[in-house]
């Protein structure tokens, strides 16, 4: 879907120097924040699928779109790896979606389609690693597991 924001991060993709483009830059602006979605990591072609960033820091209250900056992804949240209280979601493919998060804590998330092969992110509210243990008890198929755990493993380091 072709809206404003999309525009802008195609039209921020190809100003890039020289030949090759540049990656289009998640946006924060106050409390509102992005997450891209991607068919490749930023600068390696050879990491398929992956969300940008990764991890995320926000404020309790912060909001967090998820734009699908290339087409057949889209975000929801894993069961088990959100805090207590708080609310789940499950975006459409290829649709922004905006997610508000006023309860602190560690919540996971993944594309539905590319879960297994590791198309997973954190996003940290608060600082607040309070849910750490019940996010590590969490199985996940495939490159997931990998992926999950060094990401959590940032996060204790």
């Amino acid at each position: 879907m072709l809206t404003r924001r999309n525009f802008m991060f195609s039209v921020a993709a190809m100003a890039g120097t020289g030949s090759a483009l540049a990656c289009p830059a998640p946006a924060s602006v106050g409390s509102a924040h992005s997450v891209l979605m991607l068919n490749a990591a930023c600068g390696d072609p050879d990491t398929p699928n992956v969300f940008e960033p990764a991890i995320l820091r926000i404020k309790p209250g912060d909001s967090v779109t998820f734009v699908p900056t290339d087409a057949g992804h889209n975000s929801a949240s894993k069961r088990g790896m959100i805090p207590n209280g708080a609310d789940a979601w499950n975006g459409a493919m290829d649709t922004n979606l905006t997610v508000e998060f006023p309860i602190p804590g560690i919540y996971g998330h993944i594309c539905l389609p590319h879960y297994e092969w590791g198309m997973v992110g954190l996003i940290v509210v608060g600082n607040d690693l309070s849910n750490l243990h019940s996010v590590k008890k969490v199985r996940h198929p495939g490159s997931a597991r990998k992926v999950f755990r060094s990401l959590l493993k940032e996060l204790e380091a």
